[in-house]
């Protein structure tokens, strides 16, 4: 936008927001232009909204200006989501952090979008009950975040992802109208069901002002393995038996040989790093039913070759030994100057072949890629390791991560189980859609959003560039 246009912006958003809650400071707008990847943007405008009447008046004046809009929470996404490509205004949702109920005799809780997944665990948990989703980003990302990408995370296995757990949202669409979706109750047939088109929907539909999420009680127990393997594929293998058997964990992850050792030298746990494989399970809910859970597990990843390397019979020694898990990301950072995460998801008795596809895949493209992720339920992580100032070396990741994102679709997979597409899969939609489908996500979106303004260059491929 023109430095004169902005100036209007401004000036529109000014007369009901204050001075310190509009800001076209260069430091600002570039500390809202990037979040966990590596794309870029720049807003002409960050907006700290603390109200969902100031959202609704951002969205007013925006859809008036016809001025694209890019909802952000935690900044914690792979995907590009928050990256303001377009410009416009970067609306910040974080000063709306409020716990507004939780409520025990209704199992519920009702939270502003900006509150920490962690802190919302935290607060329930005080109250004897349990919010299952857990993505790796707990201790940063927001609910609002959560929704607005159908997070998961390891415990996704047994419990679901975020948006079996959302029973209602205040949303505000362009122009400003507040809608309320669902409510407060656990069955609710009585007309369409609005609220799951926005989740998901990566802020390109509307933005999320309040959530109510449905709530558990606390289980009472909590167990683990961690289980080495001297094949990739064993671990792979004994994953498919577990489920395929009756067993249901709370928790199926896998770290590969690489991953480990990264883990290891970033923060020694005493992981087995000669080992090509560690599956980390666990167990939860009655203490007899742990320990039952936890001994057929055994069972079956020794009949794969599995050496159970440690055990964790109560709650706090059962965390201590994820805590390596969650130290995955930060660990490869170190590997190389550069990395991919990418996110894919194929079902889970094609694990196994999928694994292959992606050692195939490294060794053919040369470019050093290494795994974890919940294996579980068959979302992948595969991270390609690179440098972004070597042309010729991205060429390379640009063709593995091509043959990744085509080697899940055909074996029936997804191109994200988590993550969303946002700006970096939105050029594969089309071949994981036909035209007919991406025609009726277009007429959705333009529904709620005629004049494409929030979030626009996301999620959906470009207008006609699937035909």
């Amino acid at each position: 936008m023109g430095d004169q246009f902005v100036e209007k912006v401004v000036a529109g958003l000014q007369k009901r927001l204050r001075p310190d809650q509009v800001s076209v400071h260069p430091a600002e707008r570039l500390v809202y232009g990037y979040d966990a990847t590596w794309a870029e943007g720049l807003p002409d405008v960050v907006v700290h909204a603390e109200s969902t009447a100031d959202v609704a008046w951002v969205l007013r004046i925006a859809n008036e200006m016809e001025v694209p809009v890019i909802p952000r929470g935690g900044g914690t996404g792979l995907a590009g989501g928050a990256v303001p490509i377009t410009g416009g205004i970067c609306l910040n949702l974080a000063r709306m952090n409020r716990i507004l109920e939780i409520d025990p005799a209704d199992g519920i809780a009702v939270v502003q979008p900006g509150v920490i997944t962690n802190a919302l665990q935290k607060a329930v948990e005080a109250h004897g009950l349990f919010y299952p989703p857990d993505p790796a980003s707990l201790y940063m990302s927001t609910i609002g975040g959560n929704v607005a990408t159908n997070a998961g995370g390891p415990r996704c296995l047994k419990y679901g992802v975020t948006r079996d757990y959302v029973l209602g949202l205040e949303v505000v669409i362009p122009g400003g109208e507040v809608l309320r979706l669902g409510g407060r109750v656990m069955k609710d047939v009585s007309g369409y069901d609005l609220k799951h088109l926005f989740i998901g929907s990566e802020g390109t539909l509307g933005v999320i002002t309040e959530v109510t999420v449905r709530l558990l009680p606390r289980p009472p127990a909590l167990g683990a393995l961690a289980v080495a393997f001297d094949r990739l594929e064993s671990a792979c293998e004994a994953v498919v038996a577990i489920l395929s058997s009756g067993i249901l964990p709370l928790m199926a992850e896998l770290m590969d040989q690489e991953v480990m050792r990264a883990v290891e030298a970033f923060h020694p746990y005493g992981l087995p790093v000669e080992a090509e494989a560690l599956l980390l399970l666990a167990a939860d809910g009655e203490e007899e039913a742990v320990r039952a859970d936890l001994a057929r597990m055994v069972h079956r990843v020794q009949a794969f070759g599995g050496r159970v390397v440690r055990i964790a019979n109560d709650t706090k020694s059962a965390a201590d030994l994820w805590e390596p898990r969650r130290q995955a990301s930060p660990a490869i950072a170190r590997l190389a100057p550069h990395k991919l995460s990418e996110d894919i998801t194929v079902p889970r008795s094609r694990i196994p072949q999928m694994v292959r596809r992606i050692q195939q895949i490294a060794r053919e493209t040369r470019v050093p890629i290494v795994l974890y992720g919940h294996i579980g339920d068959g979302n992948l992580h595969p991270t390609l390791l690179c440098d972004r100032r070597n042309p010729e070396e991205m060429s390379r990741v640009a063709q593995a991560a091509t043959q990744i994102f085509h080697a899940a679709l055909e074996l029936g997979g997804v191109l994200s189980g988590e993550h969303g597409i946002g700006m970096l899969k939105q050029d594969f939609t089309p071949q994981a859609f036909p035209p007919a489908i991406i025609e009726k996500f277009w007429a959705i979106k333009l529904l709620f959003d005629p004049k494409n303004i929030m979030n626009p260059g996301k999620k959906l491929p470009l207008p006609g560039s699937w035909i």
